[in-house]
């Protein structure tokens, strides 16, 4: 069973190019990439990256650092790009307040406008939820009436993940899980149900160990696959079957 990169930014790759991305993670056993889109710029570049290789397909958002650059005809822009069956999410969009709290209030109504939209087009959402765990909660427990929830990147804490989980969202882990100082992800890879889990690198950043500290890829996904397997002593392979069943599902991945 191949493992799922729910989300990575072959875009943004420095070190090697998207082409040498998808063929390191093929020979280390990734099978599909999702790649994001975060800034507006990206919303056009997605779409013809997805179309150059079988096995990665786009998501269409706008990245909460950037809603103040936001004007509503990127709404109509992703109305069209979302017509290609390979754009399987809205994402990612959320919330940040680590790096921007000078925009809390367009972040909100951006990330509201985009929740809506996915729900208009019955598509899933992937969320960046950085230090703004209750505004995160309580937009989408507000205004998501059908879409499926992923949270990308999850910060959170087990008693925060499990209110997540009675949502009937998704808990997505990478890199971070591998570090040796993080206590608190290391507890949610133990507790979350192998069904509502699932991998990410977040390429080309939160690079996992053995390689922290160098530019994140996609074939990295498998360290955390290992690590989360160690941490709830089950096999490689349990994990890896569970989480790609599960991003399957969650995206309708044929």
């Amino acid at each position: 069973m191949g493992l799922i990169d729910t989300h990575t930014h072959i875009n943004c790759l420095e070190k090697i190019t998207p082409e040498e991305s998808v063929r390191n993670a093929i020979d280390s056993g990734v099978e599909i990439l999702l790649v994001p889109s975060a800034a507006p710029a990206d919303i056009d570049v997605i779409p013809e990256l997805i179309k150059k290789y079988d096995n990665v397909y786009g998501m269409l958002g706008i990245h909460p650092e950037d809603a103040k650059n936001w004007d509503d005809g990127i709404l109509d822009k992703i109305r069209k790009y979302s017509e290609d069956e390979k754009i399987i999410a809205i994402g990612e969009i959320g919330l940040d307040y680590y790096w921007d709290k000078k925009h809390i209030d367009i972040q909100k109504d951006i990330f509201i406008k985009q929740v809506q939209l996915a729900n208009e087009l019955h598509l899933p959402i992937s969320v960046h939820d950085r230090d703004a765990h209750k505004d995160t909660f309580d937009i989408l427990k507000e205004y998501n009436k059908t879409s499926n929830v992923v949270l990308h990147c999850f910060s959170g804490s087990v008693e925060f993940s499990r209110e997540c989980l009675k949502e009937g969202w998704y808990i997505a882990l990478g890199g971070v899980v591998t570090f040796n100082s993080a206590n608190k992800m290391k507890e949610v890879a133990k507790t979350v149900p192998l069904d509502r889990l699932l991998l990410e690198t977040d390429a080309p950043y939160l690079t996992p160990v053995p390689f922290r500290g160098k530019e994140n890829q996609p074939a990295y996904v498998k360290y955390v696959a290992e690590e989360i397997a160690k941490l709830r002593g089950i096999s490689f392979e349990e994990v890896a079957s569970a989480t790609t069943d599960n991003a399957k599902r969650v995206f309708n991945l044929k």
